[in-house]
């Protein structure tokens, strides 16, 4: 019900044949720039801060540009860049922009190598400065590096001290940035190496720079800065001399898919975003192990390499859940069957009443999981009246098979989002009015004091929406009963791995916990969680334990739930509310190859995670908690 905002989009794509070969077997030399803005479109979900493309062209005459790079901010960024990547290659290119051979030889953006990116910020930071890619410009072509990527590191200030403790002095304090320096620093090394190597060889100026070109192992680079890194990503890099790679955690946080064939190779955060593109099979597409490399060589030559041995994997379970598109075939039937998951529970919350229930989602992400909860519910229903047919002891008449046939389950569009808050109205009395009209109902839809009210939605996190709009606009039909269900288990700690949720008290089972803390007299638990995290702070953070599991640790799931529903029950509605949540057992039963769920249970994969987790209930309870006794 609350959107949050995520994870970036990355894109990669490099053309394997010569622009003509695209020009006349798809009737445009700019087959991979169309391509980018296609799996760029696709992936829009991912980020809608800011846009950026880089492009690398090959075998191009001294003095003359070989790399560029356009950026824009806000949800048309995309638009926004390719309009002036156009524009450009028309100015430039006059009458003859279409020609291939022209193309090739005098435009910008008219390359063999393109990368794209999209930008949601989880630090606070932004402008266009921080909007990748991330350039580091060199006189020689082999060390230009271009940067971009879907991470959040955990362990920014540790990197930072450990490269300005080499000389290094960084422009900015971001871990794109500083990964930047870090890759340019190896890579330039890497040139060194190969530098001393031509010599020794008797090489000679312009053959020296072409054995770097030709020999430059971006594996190499990787390997030796890699390993410092604590945290969820996925690393893009172009190399002004033409050399392609992109790099996934070794935990597999964070998703990427890849491609390849005789044309194109092609990198992605997201399967059926390449499947579209390119008009492929699922089977068609691989998905990039975690702590490996795809690189592609100047010359064309694809490489997978295992940069860093693979951790226990712990492949982001909000992917499946929320943030990826729901068109991929094995996502969408997860949703599903996190909606079957809850047959049992919902069941229970309406006592079992079928005929007296409407049931419903919250648009748009939802639906899969409403589909898949639908199901359930007619499994359960056609078992029902089995049952109630071979109770009758007789063959049955016409009338009484017509009374159990007809049963059926109520669905609806009950819910209609039907307005976007608008950014500019910041003060409280008018935001919060406006925001009570996000969401609309169908009237008429179930009937006023009879039936039950179940709507589904992909997660709960916040409840600010809950509170401002969807329950007093649901209690507007007169439900006997409001269930709200989540597809997702509770959400109780922060994440440090590319998701906008990363304070304590932004959590409304959070929040609920502490209420609960209080109302049983348990406060002193918040003072000695408070403690603990404090002297967890001394330790190495690969020593550090999640003090803050002891919140919740008095309390059931349904104790939380019902918690919630108090702090979240607007004024004057007075029809009774439940909450039902998804279990960790339903999650992991219903996406059993994504492992990652520290959201839900507080078990983090790096140690950078553990750490930020306890330093965030410290910044609670100094700033939030104190200030409220």
């Amino acid at each position: 019900m609350e959107q949050l905002k995520h994870e970036c989009g990355i894109a990669m794509i490099r053309l394997l044949k010569p622009l003509e070969y695209y020009a006349e077997k798809y009737g445009t030399w700019m087959f991979g720039l169309n391509k980018l803005y296609l799996l760029m479109e696709k992936q829009h979900n991912r980020g809608q801060e800011g846009a950026g493309l880089a492009c690398v062209k090959l075998d191009v005459p001294a003095g003359e540009e070989y790399m560029f790079r356009e950026r824009a901010l806000g949800t048309g960024a995309i638009t926004e860049i390719f309009s002036i990547v156009q524009q450009k290659l028309k100015n430039a290119g006059g009458d003859r922009f279409t020609d291939a051979a022209f193309a090739r030889r005098e435009l910008p953006f008219a390359g063999e190598v393109y990368m794209g990116h999209l930008r949601y910020s989880t630090t606070g930071k932004k402008g266009l400065s921080f909007v990748h890619p991330f350039l580091r410009r060199d006189n020689w072509r082999a060390t230009n590096l271009a940067l971009c990527g879907n991470f959040n590191l955990t362990n920014v200030d540790e990197v930072f001290a450990e490269i300005t403790a080499k000389g290094q002095h960084p422009r900015i304090y971001s871990d794109t940035y500083i990964m930047l320096e870090q890759v340019g620093h190896r890579l330039d090394r890497e040139s060194e190496r190969l530098y001393a190597e031509a010599v020794a060889r008797g090489l000679q100026g312009a053959d020296i720079t072409r054995h770097i070109e030709e020999h430059i192992d971006v594996d190499n680079v990787l390997r030796t800065t890699s390993p410092s890194w604590d945290g969820g990503y996925v690393v893009c890099g172009l190399t002004g001399s033409g050399e392609m790679f992109a790099m996934r955690d070794p935990w597999g946080i964070r998703p990427a898919f890849w491609h390849a064939d005789d044309e194109v190779v092609v990198v992605a955060s997201e399967r059926p975003v390449i499947q579209t593109v390119f008009a492929l099979e699922a089977e068609q597409i691989h998905e990039l192990k975690p702590g490996q490399a795809i690189s592609v060589r100047r010359s064309g030559a694809l490489r997978l390499e295992q940069i860093i041995a693979p951790k226990k994997e712990q492949a982001c379970s909000f992917e499946r859940i929320y943030f990826s598109r729901g068109s991929d075939r094995d996502i969408y039937r997860e949703r599903k069957a996190l909606g079957r998951q809850l047959c049992n529970d919902i069941l229970q919350a309406i006592e079992g009443d079928l005929s007296h229930t409407v049931f419903s989602f919250i648009p748009n992400t939802a639906e899969s999981a409403f589909l898949g909860m639908l199901e359930a519910l007619k499994a359960h229903l056609n078992q029902t009246k089995i049952a109630q047919i071979e109770a009758l002891g007789h063959k049955p008449t016409h009338e009484e098979l017509e009374t159990i046939l007809s049963q059926y389950i109520r669905s609806e569009k009950v819910a209609i989002k039907d307005i976007k808050l608008r950014t500019f109205i910041t003060e409280g009395a008018s935001r919060n009015d406006l925001a009570a009209h996000v969401y609309d109902v169908t009237y008429g839809s179930l009937r006023p004091y009879e039936d039950n009210l179940v709507i589904i939605d992909d997660s709960i996190v916040r409840g600010t929406t809950l509170k401002e709009s969807i329950i007093r606009i649901l209690d507007r039909l007169h439900p006997k009963k409001i269930v709200l269900v989540s597809s997702s288990p509770q959400v109780r700690y922060p994440d440090y791995y590319g998701i906008d949720m990363a304070n304590m008290d932004e959590f409304i089972a959070f929040r609920a916990a502490v209420e609960l803390l209080r109302d049983r007299g348990m406060e002193h638990v918040i003072g000695e969680t408070y403690e603990r995290c404090k002297a967890q702070m001394a330790l190495p953070k690969e020593r550090m334990e999640n003090c803050v599991k002891a919140i919740y640790a008095p309390f059931t799931d349904e104790d939380i739930s019902c918690k919630m529903v108090e702090m979240l029950r607007p004024e004057g509605v007075t029809t009774t509310i439940e909450i039902v949540y998804q279990t960790l057992e339903g999650l992991h039963c219903a996406c059993p190859e994504h492992h990652g769920d520290w959201y839900f249970s507080g078990n983090y994969p790096t140690p950078g995670g553990v750490k930020l987790v306890n330093r965030a209930f410290i910044d609670y309870y100094e700033h939030v908690f104190k200030a409220n006794q």
